[in-house]
């Protein structure tokens, strides 16, 4: 039977989300799933320089980093917990980019982006016990309109801060999505998470009905 007030979750405690992601977490409790952030502090820039010469793809790196977070946040939480880890690269042909730490460096970025396609790759990993049960990745590809100098300042005025909080100065399920002619790939990848993947695990794991 499901717990009372967690919907068709069938687990004896919440999923444990080792990643701060507001639209992680919504992502999962808008598919009633209860979720318990755990915090998975990991030096994401030092474990990419670390990666291995073969593991050094965008999509490599989001699946390390995935890993990472998942034993991270398993390590604040008790046995037989399923910790679920995600991270998310954007890559520009064979450039990996970064959260803009300014608006300079957002301004800039999104110049390099427009006109152009770039990938985002999605990887998510599951742990319990110290073990990797499960892991997925996906990607998306998405063509961002040409963009004036103007075009971008306006934006950024629009978006204010929340153009700093992602990777790519943009939210698609928010003002980001003006910026946009063209998206191929699964609209949860986009946002960092393959759920549908997920929810199949957890299915297999008879967590879900």
């Amino acid at each position: 039977m499901s717990r009372p007030g967690t919907g068709l979750w069938r687990g004896t405690a919440p999923l444990a989300l080792a990643s701060r992601s507001a639209v992680r977490r919504a992502l999962l409790e808008a598919a009633g799933l209860p979720v318990e952030t755990v915090e998975a502090v990991v030096d994401e820039r030092r474990i990419e320089a670390d990666a291995p010469a073969a593991e050094a793809a965008p999509d490599d790196i989001a699946r390390i980093l995935a890993r990472a977070k998942a034993f991270a946040g398993a390590a604040r939480v008790g046995p037989e917990r399923y910790v679920l880890g995600a991270d998310q690269t954007l890559a520009l042909g064979g450039t990996l980019f970064h959260k803009a730490p300014d608006r300079a460096a957002a301004a800039l970025q999104l110049s390099r982006l427009a006109g152009r396609t770039h990938v985002l790759h999605a990887a998510l990993c599951v742990v319990r016990d110290e073990e990797i049960l499960f892991e997925a990745l996906d990607c998306a590809a998405l063509t961002m309109r040409p963009l004036s100098a103007a075009d971008i300042e306006d934006y950024l005025d629009a978006a204010g801060p929340a153009a700093l909080a992602s990777v790519g100065c943009y939210q698609l399920e928010a003002l980001g999505v003006h910026l946009f002619e063209r998206i191929e790939g699964d609209h949860f990848t986009i946002l960092g998470l393959p759920l549908l993947p997920l929810l199949g695990f957890l299915r297999g794991e008879e967590l879900l009905p």
